[in-house]
């Protein structure tokens, strides 16, 4: 059987009858793609209306919607990875920044970048913010290759900060707006550091297992 017969019989025929367009279904408005709504429309007016200075709301946002989950504690788990990994990949990367641009010792680019990188994985790892090493990361690249270097440091802080109240506007919205779940976990402003100490330390459990599976996966052993 030649390459061509084998494409031939590998074609679908009649492939857009595959999903036909009368039986597709509309899912419905669950409570998390209202409580997003919520979130972004309420952090787009605080940025218009009460942060000073016509301040930009993208990072903001992004926080924002990082931290809507299905209740509470998981939107914490998310908030908490996103600011972990914006705050861990933002300050290492200015002084490595200066560092990749200058090429110091003659030490090539690719290797500071390499070596930076390196710092954000170990940072993370040993805040035990396993889960947030991929935010930060993002962020360690985003500002590595499109920020200029008289907005670097600016630019940086400023991420941090506007990720770290998008995050909190969206935790409180929980306050305000319980989901059924909370409601039942007596959630509201009076239990909210309790409810905060609790989603913190299940966080540590998840990253605690999440590193176990990968250690499992590649073969490692924990030595006691």
């Amino acid at each position: 059987m030649g390459p061509q017969e084998m494409l031939d019989r590998a074609e679908v025929k009649n492939k857009w009858q595959l999903t036909p367009l009368k039986d597709f279904k509309s899912p419905r408005l669950t409570e998390r793609m209202w409580r997003t709504a919520v979130v972004v429309l309420l952090t787009s007016l605080i940025y218009e209306y009460l942060i000073p200075g016509g301040r930009n709301p993208c990072f903001a946002l992004i926080g924002a919607v990082y931290g809507v989950g299905s209740r509470f504690e998981e939107g914490f788990h998310n908030g908490i990875n996103r600011l972990i990994g914006t705050f861990v990949g933002g300050i290492l990367v200015i002084p490595f920044y200066m560092l990749y641009q200058k090429q110091p010792f003659g030490i090539p680019a690719f290797l500071w970048l390499a070596a930076g990188l390196c710092l954000v994985l170990w940072c993370n790892l040993a805040l035990q913010a396993d889960s947030a090493i991929q935010p930060g990361i993002v962020v360690y690249f985003v500002v590595l290759y499109t920020v200029g270097e008289e907005r670097v440091v600016f630019y940086t802080l400023a991420r941090i900060l506007d990720t770290g109240i998008g995050v909190l506007i969206s935790l409180l919205c929980y306050l305000l707006l319980p989901s059924k779940y909370d409601k039942e976990q007596g959630l509201s402003f009076r239990t909210m550091w309790k409810a905060i100490k609790h989603a913190f330390q299940s966080y540590k459990d998840k990253n605690r297992l999440f590193r176990e599976d990968e250690q499992k996966n590649f073969g490692m052993k924990n030595k006691k």
